[in-house]
Order: structure tokens, then sequence, then C-alpha cells
């Protein structure tokens, strides 16, 4: 074949077989084109959408813009239906995670201002919660640390070492002073009392006879296995001390004996307190670190003796707190009360109403503490103050003696009062009893389980310690209403002997100053226990022991 006819046949193969590749590809893109609606408007992507569609491209399958648009994927109902297309099995290029979208970024800035704002309550309590486990953890931290170390400190009470000096010369001073003034021709305090000049006057041995034996005997009353046993609140060291609850009243001695020998009783009291808080005081030498008291642990002999160097001095089951705080202490009071009765009656042949009134209430005083004995163990005395000169003094010789103060005056000096007065004063003193009682059994039953069924209903706050600080019932009137219902009491008490003398007042007068410093010591301890936990309870409970006043 001749050599351009060969080249005039290839070319013309050449383009029929181009307008052949072309006419196939344009047929195929003319089947597999769709139509778009003019009207038709994409709706927004739903969460859902977003989800399936991070879904889908996690599997490793890809899309092009005309099949996500697509009738199959949308629900849009002026979309036609595309045909089926197929997909490659595999996609060589690796999915990337979808970046989040304008509307996913808007509801998650939505859920976390509602988590912000839903309640300011909510968010305070979340704020006082974390500083409390932060404060909890350094608590925590230091805490092992302490408990190695002998605990002391540095901060003193009642003016430090002069303070305490003048406090054991002046309170036998006051003792003695208030006793003599209150005699049978006057009862003031411009009067000067008389001191006897026989030595046998003070040191009468049948008194010191009957100090040493009624201690005995209650003693021996105290110890005997009959009554419940309590476990008392944790210790340093982690143990829980054991007491004996029990009430026993004892007495085989002329009651008017203790009225006839009241001062000469009062002496010997103050010697034997002296005496045994030595013996306590060298007993705490030998005792473990752990089991002394911080507040009398400063390394000055003469402060620690005041204050009580051990915390919870024993010996064998007898635990000289409770002992000498409700035994020696309260059941003395209600006997020389008793004893006053007594005289009073066999001086004018009956006693006067007022008399026979003190005497129930401070009866029912000393009957509450004693009954409910159980509810001390969780008071600032067994928790923290330790067991010197000033609980035994106190115990031995200003309770029993200085708060029958009343009794004595209305022996020595008769007061009428109409029976409308005593009807007020009366009700005062139940008033009082009622606030005392019922703020005392509630931080009892709250302290020894905050979540008891019967505790639900009153609101607290958390402490690092993991206690908690009770801010309802009684405790919201005022931070201590155990202290104002105790004040109440007092001053109904002195009411029964009139106003001709401010000597039986005397015990008003002293428990409210000696609780207001109570108190004052209580919350800086609380402060530098509790932190930010005290500050917010100071901020719910604003009046300390007087609402609306202080």
């Amino acid at each position: 074949m001749p050599k351009a006819k060969r080249e005039t046949r290839a070319r013309s193969k050449s383009r029929s077989s181009s307008r052949s590749r072309s006419s196939s590809r344009s047929r195929s893109t003319k089947k597999n084109s769709i139509p778009v609606t003019p009207t038709a408007v994409t709706p927004p992507r739903s969460p859902e959408h977003l989800k399936s569609s991070t879904q889908s491209k996690s599997t490793g399958r890809s899309k092009s813009p005309a099949r996500s648009k697509s009738p199959a994927r949308s629900k849009s109902p002026t979309r036609s239906k595309s045909p089926a297309r197929s997909l490659p099995k595999k996609s060589k290029v690796k999915a990337e995670p979808t970046p989040p979208t304008r509307i996913s970024s808007r509801i998650a800035a939505m859920e976390e201002e509602k988590k912000i704002v839903d309640t300011k309550e909510i968010l305070l309590k979340s704020v006082i919660e974390t500083k409390v486990l932060e404060e909890k953890k350094i608590f925590e931290d230091k805490k092992f640390e302490d408990e190695k170390k002998v605990r002391k400190t540095s901060k003193k009470e009642f003016g430090g070492t002069i303070g305490v000096l003048f406090f054991m010369v002046t309170l036998p001073a006051i003792v003695f002073t208030l006793i003599q003034m209150c005699h049978k021709d006057k009862c003031s305090i411009w009067t000067v009392p008389k001191i006897p000049k026989n030595w046998k006057y003070y040191l009468d041995p049948k008194a010191g006879a009957i100090v040493v034996g009624w201690f005995i005997l209650q003693a021996l009353l105290a110890v005997l296995p009959f009554g419940k046993v309590v476990e008392g609140q944790p210790l340093v060291d982690g143990t829980r001390l054991r007491y004996r609850c029990n009430v026993g009243v004892y007495m085989q001695l002329p009651l008017t004996m203790v009225y006839d020998k009241l001062f000469p009783l009062m002496i010997s009291s103050m010697i034997f307190s002296l005496v045994f808080s030595l013996f306590c005081y060298i007993k705490s030498r030998r005792a473990p670190v752990t089991a002394l008291a911080a507040g009398g642990n400063t390394g000055n002999v003469l402060y620690d003796f005041f204050m009580g160097h051990e915390l919870n001095p024993r010996i064998g089951p007898l635990d000289f707190k409770i002992f000498f705080s409700l035994r020696m202490s309260l059941i003395t009071w209600l006997v020389i009360n008793l004893c006053f009765i007594l005289k009073a009656n066999q001086d004018a042949g009956g006693c006067p109403p007022a008399l026979i009134a003190v005497t129930i209430f401070q009866g029912l005083y000393a009957a509450d503490a004693l009954w409910f004995e159980e509810a001390f163990l969780t008071t600032l005395d067994i928790l923290y103050d330790g067991f010197g000169f000033m609980s035994a003094f106190g115990n031995l010789v200003y309770v029993p003696f200085l708060y029958s103060l009343q009794g004595l005056y209305l022996v020595r000096h008769k007061v009428a009062l109409p029976y409308y007065i005593l009807a007020v004063i009366t009700f005062l003193n139940v008033v009082g009893y009622v606030i005392f009682r019922g703020s005392n059994s509630q931080k009892n039953e709250f302290r020894r389980d905050p979540f008891k069924p019967s505790m639900a209903h009153l609101d607290s706050i958390p402490t690092i310690s993991g206690k908690r600080l009770l801010v309802s019932g009684w405790w919201k009137l005022c931070r201590k209403p155990n202290y104002l219902g105790d004040i109440i009491m007092a001053v109904a008490w002195s009411l029964t002997c009139g106003f001709g003398s401010i000597v039986p007042y005397f015990y008003p007068i002293f428990i409210t100053i000696f609780l207001i410093h109570r108190e004052r010591r209580d919350a800086a301890n609380c402060q530098q226990k509790h932190g930010v936990s005290w500050e917010r309870y100071c901020s719910a409970v604003k009046y300390r022991i007087f609402p609306y006043i202080y």
C-alpha cells in the first residue's frame, strides 16, 4: 500500500476514536448530573447531623459536595432523589477530626454559662468547699508532725504568769470577803469584814474531816460499777476515754453542822484544793506528751500549775475532771442549800418562799447537770482545758460556797416578796432553763452524729477537721445560746433576794464576765482551727451571746 494512503487511513481512524471518546464522556456527564431546584435552601446542620458527619468521617469515607447536598442525606422535601453511587471500599486518605463548628461552640458556651449562673449559693458553696479542701490538706499534712511534738502554746490566758499569780491570791480573798460580808447584822460591800483572830476558827479538825470524808465518799460512789459507760471525744492519739455516769447522793451528817461550820468548811476546802492541785501537777510531769493540755504546757511552772498541765488526769476509773466538775461541786452545792432550808426552819419555824424558790431553781440546775452528765463530755472543759488549780479551786470552793450565796443571804436576812413577783422570777428562770437545756441537748446530739435523721432539718457548715458548725435551731439565735440561758437563770436566782444588797448579785456579775471571756477564747480557737469555715459561720450567726446586743 502506498505510504500516503496508509497515513490518510490512520488519521481518519484517530479522529473517529477521539469523537467516540468525547461522545462517551458527554453522555456520561449528562447521565450523572443532578438537577437542583432554585428555591431549595439548605437548612443549618443540627447537632445530630454534625455527630453523624463526624462518625462518617471517622470511618475513613469521603464525601463530595454534590453527595452532601443529595436528598439521600438531607430531609428537605424540595430535593429529588439522586441515584446511588458506589463508594470506594477503603480510603487511602486518613480522615481528620472535624473542627468545632460555630454552632457547637455556641452550645458548649451556653452550657458553661448555665453552670456558672445556675445559682449564687451553689457557686459560694463550691468556693468554700475548695478552700476547705485546701486547708484540710494543709491541716492533715501537719497533723502527724504536730502529734509527734510536745504540744505547747506561747499564748497565755488571764494575763500570763503575773495574772495567774494575782488570781491565785485574790480568788480565795474574794470568797473569804463575801462570806464575811454577809453576816446577820448587815450584808453590804461597804461593810468591813471581821477577821477572826483565833486560828481554830480557820482550821477546824471536824471541818477538815468532813471535807476529806465527803471527798472519799463521793469518789467511792463515782467508781462503783453502776450506771452507763460512755466513750468521750477522740484524743490527740486517737483513743477515747471511758466514763461511768452515775448519780449518787449519800449523806449521814448532822445537817445543821454544815451551816454552823460553813466558814471553816470553806477554809478546809481551799487547803484541800491547793494540796490536790499540787498532786495533779506532780502527776502530770510523768504523763505522756499526748496526754498534756496545750493551754497548760508553756514551760512556766506557775502558769501550768494554775491552768492545768494534764488534759484528763485520772487514777484508774476515777476521772478528776468529771468527779470535781459534777459531783464534788454540784452535789456539795445542793447539800449546802438543803442545809440552809433546815437552818431556816429551825430558827424561824418555817422557810421563806424566796429561799424555797431559789433552792428549787438551783437544785434543778444541779440535777440537770447530773442527769445529762453525758453531755458534759463535749464541752470546752473536757476537750481543751487542763485540770489545775483553777479547776480544783473553782469546783471545791467557788461553786459550792459562792453559788449558794443567795441562800445564805435569805437565811440571814428575811426577804418577803409578793407571790406575783415570785411568779415572774419563776417564769424568767424557766425561760433561761429552756434555752440552756434545749441548746445544750441539740449541740450534744449534733456533735455525736450530725447525720442523724433527727438532725436532718438543721443547717451546718463543713470544716477542715471533718466537723460541722451548727447554724440552725437554737444555734441560729446566737453563737452561745447555752451561755445566754445560764446568765438568765443566774439573774433569776439573785432576784429572789430583792434589791437590799448587791452581794447576792455577785454570781450573775461573775458568770457574765467569765462566759464572755470564755466565748472569746473559744472563738479564737475556732478561728485558728476552722479558718474560712469559721468566717462564714460568723457571717451567718452575727451575735455572740446576747441577740441584737452583743
